[in-house]
């Protein structure tokens, strides 16, 4: 009876995924078909920019969010493409008077904040509002919403502005509680991507090189608020220094925010600005309904000169790759693509990368070189490129960089473990092996490496280090000895990496494609954007994603706010080979 009721339960659970996948596949023919419609905004309008889900480069199309069921599945992220089109859009178009910032956490790194808080700068030009409200506004929100005209703080809110800080978390306890034996293999005293396996703390190099990027950070952050505050740098850096800001009453008192508010109070506010009576509703409209109107500014043209925006973001492996992910086949092909395209003129490679696998880094500088060789390659480095990352942005023409960027970390390590005791006192597990050659089960986690294997893959590190350097400093026109000064592995700001030449040009994407139109000769207006890789179709997310979707939102829901370091595992696992990569998992606070 019991093994029944199993078959019955089963087939009845099968049914209904079936239906549910049916319902979202005609859900999704339906959309698909309509998608292309465009909105009408109505007039006086207001751009709501809500911003929950975590800012990445590039749209993810979702077929959830094309279907409208984000809410219900998860938003996987914002695209800052997306963020920053719709803010230029809105510039120009009369329907919208204003933006709104409904913020408390921001989940997106501080380069990517800067381009967003650059075009509402640019927006302002216009000479329309830009309204910020928050109940908690952490570090980064706070900068984000400092160039706001009015800036509401719920009365019983909080406002954070104490200062950046970076912490690491350490695993050497665990591995020696587990019998496990970490093998280190590295080059250059700041590449500390492997101290969390055989330290309890920072080494004094990491620390000196965390203290002076997380310094270079805070005070370019705090020098921008004091402008927008009009305030002077020191009296803000004062106050972030001693936390001079408790409560809401300290940040008024301060000047650090306009108003103490509620939401109606903020919204009412900006009825009175549209012309809207109290009693009536705002019309908010958020970035999911803007993006399907119409750009007042947008010219399509006739000519055929495009410029290749090719996206670079995550960590660098073998293969195709996907939208968290850059591989070296997949980032190869799309490189090549615009090499070949006759009608790309040059090509910008936007760079969002901690490194990851050095073959794969040197496969994809290949392709940066061939295309340099027949047209411009500039590199625009986003929150972060380091190590890998900035493997495949040395070969580029010009490398630009915001003065936020996480950049430099030129250097390589190998880690291998030698699980052997952990299987045998914690699992009762022993090993045996046949072998054909002295070396044949090399590499192996099952025993202690000897002396020799472990002097080979040090040599091995040595060599891809010496190659790596010896590529930046021909890149960067400089002798390998001043390279070095600057590379074992150390991790620098956009604005210390310019200054010791690693970088040419402090900007964003918007600077880079300047550059790159300028040194292909193409005048604004006498070119379009090509974005690489192409994504998926809707049809082709919605065959082929749904089940990756389905895990993530519910990885989400058991994980919540363990889900970093699982994802953070997960990397691990993939690592393959000797490894260029950011020395630890940098999360700024």
């Amino acid at each position: 009876m019991r093994q029944f009721l199993k078959f019955v339960l089963a087939t009845m659970v099968g049914l209904l995924l079936f239906m549910v996948v049916g319902f979202v596949i005609l859900l999704g023919i339906g959309a698909a078909a309509s998608s292309s419609d465009t909105v009408s905004i109505a007039e006086g309008s207001v751009l709501e920019l809500k911003l929950g889900p975590p800012v990445v480069e590039r749209s993810p199309r979702s077929p959830f969010a094309e279907l409208g069921l984000e809410e219900v599945f998860g938003e996987q992220g914002i695209g800052l493409d997306e963020i920053k089109a719709s803010i230029k859009k809105a510039k120009a178009d009369d329907n919208i008077k204003g933006i709104f910032l409904n913020l408390d956490l921001l989940q997106a790194g501080m380069a990517s904040i800067e381009e967003i808080r650059n075009s509402l700068l640019d927006f302002k030009k216009s000479k329309k509002f830009v309204v910020a409200y928050s109940e908690f506004s952490t570090e980064k929100a706070y900068y984000l919403a400092s160039v706001a005209d009015r800036f509401y703080l719920n009365p019983q809110g909080t406002l954070e502005l104490n200062g950046l800080s970076s912490e690491v978390m350490f695993f050497k306890g665990t591995l020696e509680k587990l019998d496990l034996q970490p093998y280190i293999f590295k080059v250059g005293e700041y590449k500390s991507a492997v101290e969390p396996f055989i330290l309890d703390k920072m080494s004094e190099p990491s620390r000196e090189q965390t203290q002076s990027f997380l310094n270079s950070l805070n005070n370019f952050m705090l020098k921008n608020i004091a402008a927008a505050r009009n305030k002077s740098f020191a009296d803000i850096k004062n106050i972030s220094d001693s936390m001079l800001v408790h409560n809401a009453d300290d940040a008024l008192r301060l000047g650090m925010v306009t108003h103490l508010g509620y939401y109606d109070e903020a919204t009412d506010f900006m009825k009175s600005k549209v012309g809207v009576k109290k009693d009536q509703e705002l019309k908010l409209v958020n970035l999911g309904t803007y993006k399907k109107a119409a750009d007042p500014e947008k010219k399509e043209g006739s000519s055929s000169n495009k410029i290749a925006v090719i996206y670079a973001s995550g960590d660098i492996m073998g293969g195709e790759g996907d939208d968290a992910s850059i591989g070296s086949e997949g980032m190869s092909k799309a490189i090549r693509k615009a090499r070949l395209d006759k009608n790309v003129k040059a090509v910008v490679l936007r760079i969002n990368s901690p490194g990851g696998s050095s073959l794969a880094s040197d496969v994809i500088w290949r392709e940066v070189m061939l295309t340099k060789k027949v047209k411009p390659v500039i590199a625009s480095m986003s929150d972060v490129a380091a190590s890998g990352g900035y493997y495949i942005a040395m070969a580029c023409d010009t490398i630009v960089a915001h003065p936020t960027t996480i950049t430099g970390s030129i250097g390589v390590f190998g880690m291998m473990v030698n699980s052997e005791h952990f299987l045998k006192n914690k699992l009762g597990i022993t090993t045996d092996r046949v072998k054909t050659g002295k070396f044949s089960d090399v590499p192996t986690v099952t025993r202690a490496m000897t002396p020799y294997e472990k002097m080979h893959i040090q040599r091995e590190v040595e060599r891809i280090y010496d190659d790596f350097t010896t590529k930046a400093a021909q890149s960067r026109n400089m002798p390998v000895a001043e390279l070095r000064k600057v590379a074992s592995g150390r991790v620098w700001s956009g604005i210390e990496a310019k200054q010791r030449g690693l970088v040419d040009v402090l900007g964003g994407m918007e600077t880079a494609i300047a550059i790159a139109a300028q040194k292909a000769k193409l005048k604004e207006g006498d070119y379009r954007l090509r974005q690489l890789p192409a994504q998926k179709s809707f049809m082709d997310n919605l065959f082929s994603d749904t089940q990756s979707q389905i895990k993530a939102y519910s990885l989400q829901n058991e994980l919540g706010d363990m889900l970093p370091y699982y994802q953070q595992y997960k990397r691990v696992l993939q690592m393959q080979g000797i490894q260029a990569r950011l020395p630890y998992e940098i999360e700024i606070q």
